[in-house]
């Protein structure tokens, strides 16, 4: 199992910048569109730069920063925002969590796959 974690992708405020890791170009076009649009509306409502980022574990991590001396980052609407984000899309982040665990991680994810349906 790998003991890195893997950023998917993010956004940046102070260079009006999203990224996407072209490792993981196999995640469909719509998926990766909505991943851009979380991204970038999260940096243009709270400020700062926004990542998501695949644990070793295969989970999923929403992170966000900011720079030390940017006032206006909100600090507390940015922990807000990533609450909402992890209730209103909990399926795709389970999803992003389950394409990472079988493909990248190799992990046998039937006896899972078995129980849920």
């Amino acid at each position: 199992m790998s003991e890195e974690r893997m950023i998917l992708c993010g956004a940046n405020a102070y260079e009006k910048k999203y990224y996407f890791n072209e490792t993981f170009s196999r995640i469909p076009g719509s998926i990766q569109d909505e991943l851009h649009i979380i991204c970038v509306l999260f940096t243009e409502e709270a400020g700062g730069v926004f990542t998501v980022v695949f644990e070793p574990d295969g989970s999923v991590s929403l992170e966000t920063d900011a720079d030390e001396n940017d006032v206006y980052y909100d600090e507390i609407g940015s922990g807000l925002l990533v609450k909402e984000i992890r209730r209103k899309r909990k399926e795709l982040l389970q999803s992003l969590s389950l394409y990472y665990r079988a493909l990248v991680l190799k992990e046998d994810l039937t006896g899972m796959l078995e129980e849920e349906g």
